[in-house]
């Protein structure tokens, strides 16, 4: 069975599931080290994912930049 990618909005709705959780105190005391646990590997997902996108976009951005010059030129 091929596990299924996580997307960003994905660990966002989830990590906003576990906070309202948290925020509302329905969760058991046994799960709380594990929600927190959870939530920390999304945030660092969702961290990686946008300096990954941050990345790839200034390349973009560069490569159109470098385009555009020699058009002009």
């Amino acid at each position: 069975m091929s596990k299924k990618t996580l997307k960003y909005q994905e660990a966002m709705l989830e990590l906003q599931n576990i906070l309202d959780g948290l925020e509302s105190e329905q969760i058991d005391v046994d799960e709380v080290s594990l929600k927190v646990a959870r939530a920390v590997e999304l945030i660092s997902f969702c961290r990686e994912k946008i300096e990954k996108t941050e990345l790839e976009v200034r390349k973009i951005v560069k490569e159109f930049d470098r385009d555009s010059e020699k058009n002009s030129g």
